[in-house]
């Protein structure tokens, strides 16, 4: 919470504690340290096989010059780089409802980002709106990926759900339309 260690660090530092705190507890054995290694090793191996996947479609995709067909659509659409902009952001809006951020960022972002960042975007500015989009449409209903997972940690109405979480689309809609409107606040962030 205080910065001192990146996220991956600190949920290291995490589980290191909690494998202390189970044996001062005495609830821990060999075989259950087992199953836990087991486990890490079977979740860690699907997420490098999504991102394998992920890495080889986009591979072929560029083989067979689909990224020249998507990058002649930007370009050629009415309105110029701000429609491109748009019509980018709304697929990734609609796509973060149905796919994990994993997937987004290793096969739209390698196709569409050269493609934005040869229309004069900046690559902070650019990433920023990226995250920002993401991060909302994981809010969103009907298939918030954050929806379900605080589902799940927790016994609470889906409609009471849907209703506590609208402020916060709001606010970081708001956001994106701010930073699409004055892109130089993003300098706050470059050092």
């Amino acid at each position: 919470i205080s910065g001192i260690a990146s996220p991956t660090e600190a949920a290291s530092v995490g589980a290191m504690g909690a494998l202390v705190l189970a044996y001062l507890k005495k609830q821990i054995n060999i075989n259950i340290l087992m199953e836990i290694s087991r486990e890490t090793v079977k979740v860690t191996a699907m997420i490098f096989m999504i991102l394998i996947g992920a890495a080889l479609f986009t591979l072929v995709f560029k083989g067979f010059h689909g990224d020249e067909i998507i990058r002649q659509f930007l370009v050629d659409l009415p309105g110029g780089r701000m429609t491109a902009l748009i019509i980018v952001m709304l697929v990734m809006f609609f796509l973060g409802f149905i796919l994990d951020f994993i997937e987004i960022t290793f096969v739209i972002v390698p196709i569409v980002g050269p493609i934005l960042l040869s229309q004069g975007f900046d690559p902070v500015w650019l990433g920023i709106m990226f995250a920002i989009n993401l991060q909302t449409s994981f809010l969103t209903p009907p298939f918030g990926f954050a929806l379900f997972y605080l589902k799940g940690a927790c016994e609470i109405e889906s409609s009471k759900l849907y209703k506590g979480v609208l402020p916060f689309i709001i606010i970081q809609i708001l956001v994106l339309v701010l930073l699409a409107w004055q892109p130089q606040l993003t300098d706050i962030v470059k050092f």
